[in-house]
């Protein structure tokens, strides 16, 4: 389970956000990302259990936990660290270009999540197909009351057309969709909930309603 001293870390990080300070802290650090990777790999191990992927693909640690540095190259925001621990669960690793699972700890907004986020153009061109050519699988997937119970807004919406893609028409039953340029269901963790000693289990129980999902959008990419 996440420890309170992880969540106090990172409440710290926010308000000392600098390299002297984490230097100065760098055992606590180490400390709270031990407690994060292991969290990680109680996560694989059941996630492994429904999803054969996962199983084959032999995921360590250090394939799906992503650095707490960031790169501020091309960003405004010169701040040197991540405020949050994060963690995707995808076959190909945190890199890989596929459908997967995602695990988000930060102090102040908690949430586990799936999918696919902006996919490149070809993958999102299969995914469109492949919502179109079985919308009624992809209806069933969403509207599975195990999907529903743990990501009960649906499909996050925040990156679509306005129009139609080019191809498809309003009169499409699909077309709210295929008009999603984004893949992803997310759904908040409560805070008194990460602290829990079921909080995998609450985690899993969620990876495994979104394994479904997840699958559709795999074989429409690897179609």
């Amino acid at each position: 389970m996440i420890q309170a001293q992880t969540l106090q870390f990172l409440s710290a990080l926010k308000e000392n956000n600098n390299k002297p300070w984490f230097d100065a802290n760098r055992k606590t650090y180490e400390t709270a990302k031990k407690n994060f990777a292991e969290v990680v790999q109680e996560l694989i191990k059941g996630i492994e259990k429904f999803d054969k992927n996962i199983e084959e693909a032999q995921l360590e640690v250090k394939n799906c936990t992503f650095r707490i540095n960031r790169d501020v190259r091309f960003s405004k925001n010169k701040d040197p660290y991540k405020t949050n621990f994060g963690a995707s669960f995808s076959k190909g690793g945190k890199k890989a270009h596929s459908a997967g699972y995602y695990l988000h700890i930060d102090p102040t907004q908690c949430f586990l999540a799936g999918g696919i986020w902006m996919p490149e153009p070809d993958d999102l061109k299969k995914i469109r197909i492949e919502i179109d050519y079985n919308f009624d699988e992809f209806t069933n997937i969403l509207n599975a009351g195990s999907f529903k119970n743990s990501f009960p807004n649906g499909l996050d919406r925040e990156a679509a057309t306005v129009r139609p893609p080019k191809g498809y028409d309003d009169a499409n039953p699909a077309i709210e969709f295929i008009k999603l340029k984004s893949f992803t269901a997310s759904s908040v963790i409560d805070a008194d909930e990460i602290l829990k000693p079921n909080f995998t289990k609450t985690v899993l129980e969620g990876f495994k309603a979104m394994q479904p999902y997840i699958a559709f959008l795999n074989r429409a990419i690897e179609g």
